[in-house]
């Protein structure tokens, strides 16, 4: 059984530029390449699953303009990330495009294990890869997951805002998280029904959702976050002084 790891990285990261930086002519970097601690955020996630022995093969989808600087910048700087087996492909204009590509370029059997994590979500721990593996060898299909401490509102949509229309039990919401992992011939049928049916989700796990195979949760970490936002970025760095 190998381990593949599928990291999609090719958003522009729209949410995490302020307003100002939006309108000015030059781009500011796409928020997978912003520093934390002086390291880009990449780096500190393809580290994490780079140092785990289970894992047999890592598959970057990026920009198709970044790739070539991104692997230089690998060769100068974080040679121990080159050790693993490192692919590089194009990114899509989604993140389900960007895994779809990704997904194309592993070599993998049946019964190998695909994992998809976040390239921002840099704080994951060697516990949680190590527990969705796990997970995936008994049940097929697993992810990440939180279990919601806030009070969840179902709402309706109007001109003016939102209206509440019912509160939805909190025992029964997890936010989900990454790494999700499965086995290979399941993500392939998934990915491979959602494009002939024009199905795009919102995660890897809603992909699966649709076949009808179960996919179980395992427990993960509120330092797992996704950094999306200026307020994440200001949180990551704070967990990034925490851990030294």
């Amino acid at each position: 059984m190998k381990v593949f790891v599928i990291v999609p990285a090719a958003g522009l990261g729209t949410r995490m530029a302020p307003v100002l930086a939006a309108k000015a002519k030059k781009r500011a970097p796409s928020k997978q390449f912003k520093e934390l601690g002086g390291v880009p955020i990449l780096v500190h996630t393809l580290r994490k699953f780079a140092a785990c022995p289970e894992v047999y093969e890592l598959i970057v989808a990026l920009r198709k303009s970044e790739i070539g600087p991104f692997r230089t910048q690998l060769e100068k700087q974080y040679p121990e990330i080159l050790n693993k087996r490192l692919q590089m492909v194009e990114g899509g204009e989604h993140r389900q495009d960007s895994v779809a590509n990704a997904l194309a370029a592993v070599a993998a059997d049946a019964d190998d294990i695909v994992l998809v994590h976040d390239g921002v979500r840099p704080f994951v721990t060697p516990q949680i890869i190590c527990d969705v593996i796990a997970a995936v060898q008994k049940h097929g299909a697993a992810i990440a997951g939180m279990p919601a401490v806030d009070t969840v509102k179902q709402v309706e949509r109007t001109a003016e805002g939102a209206v509440i229309k019912a509160t939805i039990p909190r025992a029964s919401i997890v936010m989900a998280q990454t790494p999700q992992g499965f086995h290979y011939d399941i993500l392939k049928k998934a990915f491979d029904g959602a494009a002939a049916d024009g199905f795009v989700g919102t995660d890897e796990a809603s992909l699966i959702e649709r076949t009808g195979h179960p996919v179980a949760v395992v427990m993960g970490s509120p330092k797992n976050l996704k950094i999306t936002t200026p307020g994440d970025m200001e949180l990551a760095e704070f967990y990034s002084k925490a851990s030294g």
